[in-house]
């Protein structure tokens, strides 16, 4: 590498991306530090509210007595459905979803009236004392009672492509069943809270903690019956979101805005972790029946799903995330006839909303149990059959709603991986491990994923930026992104730095206000670094271009040949130390600032037919995970894991890295110990860390070896990059078919266990005592 004072110095030997930067808040969370919407100091006359809570399923309110709710010490007011000044609606998409029950009562733990006293513990005291009297009616809690009901959130949908009845009679073998796959609660550390203040003329400021700042202004301007410019909502950063906090914060910033507008005070609403947990939706369960035709070679000719969800009592995304499964239910593999259907269950429960992976990972689970049966049926390994069944590169290379996959790299990313995690040979040595142990058996299993990138709704790609250089040659950075862990302010901060040439540490990033960058799609769908990047890039294009004019003016020579490089600009063979030339550039009046907007190109979806080219391109990448099971206990072991994951040109390869764990950690979890339970009266029995069991430190694996693939995005994404946030969630489906696998060798691998997710130790033992069984049938047969 050059020396950074040499005029040699380019941009191809020195670089702020594609390094492996600490996160920028890394400091003041490990210290402490870093400022969560409860942390910022409460202004004088702050009060606190809290929600008070549904105790039935579905119900209609006959009466409600206040008297020992507005007599409890220190309350100031009690409001209901009707005190909200405009619209009772929360819904993102359908307006189904009133900010407080009015009349009617559709889970247990539906907001219905908003306590505000003069403290959080005595507005949570007091809103107990409520009495309610109801007249309750039918309930519907499962996807499987709202199938047989015909009860749904939004019209069921369904892909087709080529003719699949056909193309089952055709086929020489199949495979047919039904799966259950659990949902999952989002538990972020930080939970759900709003703090609203009034301000002058009609306005008011929401510190929320929120994936979606636009979307939380919009609701609250309707609530409140104002112009969105009334409202300015802000976020510093969240403690986490997962999905959780992109349309349901909307609930909390509401009322908390409501209340603070009714009594011109400011209020805060924290929700207590039970009440986060009994209110707000989760992950959708899916409940799958499936039909699949296949050759002798296993390779599939027919397939057919049908997909039900637990939408919960309103829409919420479940639409959305409906669509999100149709399309991820091929995964990695070419489907040439088949008919996919997803239906979003309208049940008595909380309205599920978006996690993760955001129905990806529904849509995908289920053609990789069913390889895994296909397998199991043909007496070959599973790694065989999928890699049998993979897209193509020329052939074979169109998805179900028609994109082409032009940026295939699954062949070599899953050849490295087996080679590099000694899949086969760990294949012989499990297998002759369960030959002499009848008790502890041992499973492996290696996955692989393809995921979209990109909203499936065209109009939400795109993102603001406004970029600063100050006189003195700092830089700060206003983006649409929300930062929840994950690292979008780094990156942006990396990408700023790199187009400007300047190091690092002159670069800040502020709190994401819809006053600086307005009308910004929520942080989801794992583009708030491909937007948000691109964006930053363009403001900072146009700053850069100027300097470089001016430079050009002052020093000659061309403003294209000007260079930007570790805080020095060369022109005309003048080295000018990049402060020095901002400062000069200020007293010649050329403008230091830019906003940036960033569209992503060749997006195309019909809803109607469910065809298009609804993604930007495809992350890849692959799993393989070992474990041993209890056969009499159903305890269950994690023992290695290897995971190889396509980041394109990695932004930032360490932070990369630590998203690809925490994901698959994430995603263990729900496939195996993160379990929602609901009573038959409809209540949430796993609502607090003692019932809902996330993974710990001793879950993870002694042996996690995560890589990243060396490849560069055939997309032009910011700096070839690719998407890390959702894709790896899909990684343990791995451990979720090892365990299966354990399961299996029970029985010789002559039996299909039927496993359910999550796979705790009730269902591994239902599971083996299915094929004890199946085997104890057979011989006597």
């Amino acid at each position: 590498m050059n020396d950074a004072g040499s005029p040699a110095l380019t941009k191809a030997a020195w670089a702020q991306v594609g390094l492996g930067k600490a996160h920028e808040s890394a400091r003041l969370h490990v210290l402490g530090q870093a400022d969560y919407t409860d942390d910022i100091p409460e202004v004088r006359g702050t009060l606190h509210a809290a929600l008070g809570l549904s105790g039935k399923a579905h119900a209609r309110i006959v009466d409600i007595d206040f008297a020992g709710v507005l007599a409890s010490p220190g309350v100031r007011a009690v409001l209901t459905a009707k005190d909200i000044p405009g619209t009772n609606d929360c819904g993102p998409i359908i307006h189904d979803d009133p900010i407080l029950a009015d009349g009617l009562v559709q889970y247990i733990g539906q907001p219905i009236f908003v306590v505000i006293a003069d403290s959080h513990d005595l507005a949570r005291r007091a809103v107990r004392k409520v009495k309610i009297e109801y007249e309750e009616l039918p309930a519907i809690l499962t996807p499987q009672a709202a199938r047989a009901a015909g009860s749904f959130v939004l019209p069921p949908m369904r892909l087709t492509r080529g003719d699949a009845e056909t193309a089952f009679e055709r086929a020489p073998n199949r495979v047919k069943g039904e799966l259950h796959v659990g949902g999952q609660e989002q538990f972020y550390l930080e939970g759900q809270i709003s703090y609203a203040i009034p301000q002058e003329n009609d306005g008011m400021l929401v510190l929320c903690s929120t994936q979606h700042p636009s979307e939380m202004q919009h609701v609250v301007a309707h609530a409140l019956n104002l112009h969105s410019h009334n409202v300015v909502v802000e976020c510093r950063r969240m403690g986490g979101g997962f999905g959780g906090k992109e349309s349901q914060s909307a609930l909390w910033a509401a009322c908390a805005s409501i209340a603070a507008k009714r009594l011109n005070r400011a209020v805060k609403l924290r929700a207590d972790r039970d009440d986060d947990m009994m209110v707000t939706g989760k992950r959708h369960c899916f409940h799958y029946l499936y039909e699949v035709g296949y050759d002798d070679s296993g390779r599939i000719v027919a397939a057919k799903v049908d997909m039900v969800s637990r939408a919960g009592y309103s829409a919420d995304l479940s639409g959305p995330v409906a669509t999100r499964a149709i399309c991820h239910f091929d995964n990695t593999y070419y489907l040439s006839d088949c008919d996919i259907r997803a239906a979003a269950g309208k049940t008595n429960t909380q309205s599920n909303t978006a996690f993760r992976g955001f129905g990806g990972p529904q849509g995908a689970i289920a053609i990789e149990y069913i390889i895994d049966e296909i397998a199991r049926n043909l007496g070959q390994d599973a790694l065989d059959i999928r890699k049998l069944n993979f897209y193509d590169k020329i052939d074979r290379n169109v998805t179900p709603y028609g994109q082409p996959v032009v940026d295939n790299v699954i062949h070599e990313l899953v050849a490295q991986l087996e080679e590099t995690s000694e899949y086969r040979a760990r294949r012989q040595a499990v297998e002759a491990h369960n030959k002499t142990s009848p008790v502890l058996k041992k499973g492996l299993a290696l996955t692989p994923l393809k995921f979209g990138i990109a909203f499936n709704v065209t109009h939400l790609n795109q993102a603001g930026a406004l970029v600063h250089v100050y006189v003195d040659g700092s830089i700060l950075v206003n983006h649409g992104g929300t930062e929840m862990g994950q690292g979008v302010n780094t990156k942006v901060m990396q990408v700023v730095a790199h187009e400007l040439g300047v190091d690092l540490t002159r670069v800040r990033i502020a709190a994401t206000n819809t006053s600086k960058v307005a009308n910004t799609s929520a942080t989801a769908a794992s583009t708030g670094a491909d937007l948000n990047g691109k964006a930053a890039q363009d403001a900072a294009r146009q700053i850069r271009e100027r300097l470089a004019g001016f430079a050009a003016k002052q020093y000659g020579g061309g403003a294209d040949d000007v260079r930007f490089v570790a805080d020095t600009v060369f022109a005309n063979g003048q080295e000018i130390p990049f402060g020095e030339l901002v400062a000069k550039a200020y007293l010649a009046r050329v403008q230091l600032w830019s906003d940036g907007f960033y569209a992503t190109p060749n997006l195309s979806w019909d809803a109607k037919s469910m065809t298009g080219n609804p993604f930007f391109y495809f992350a890849y990448g692959a799993a393989v995970s070992e474990v041993v099971i209890d056969t009499l206990t159903g305890e269950w072991k994690l023992l290695r894991v290897d995971a190889l994951y396509d980041a394109g040109n990695s932004l930032n390869p360490a932070i990369d890295i630590g998203q690809v764990e925490g994901a698959f950690i994430q995603g263990m979890g729900w496939l195996t110990t993160e379990e929602l339970w609901w009573n038959g009266q409809g209540k949430l029995m796993t609502h607090a860390p003692s019932t809902y069991k996330i993974p710990g430190v001793s879950d993870c694996p002694d042996d996690f070896t995560v890589r990243l693939f060396d490849n560069r995005n055939v997309a032009d994404s910011i700096h070839r990059s690719k998407a890390v946030g959702e894709p790896p969630l899909l990684l343990p489906f791995s451990v979720f078919l090892a365990i299966r696998d354990a399961i299996s060798a029970v029985g010789g691998h002559k039996v299909n266990p039927p496993l359910r997710a999550p796979a705790t130790s009730e269902a591994i033992l239902d599971a083996v005592s299915f094929v004890e069984h199946a085997v104890q049938e057979s011989k006597a047969a």
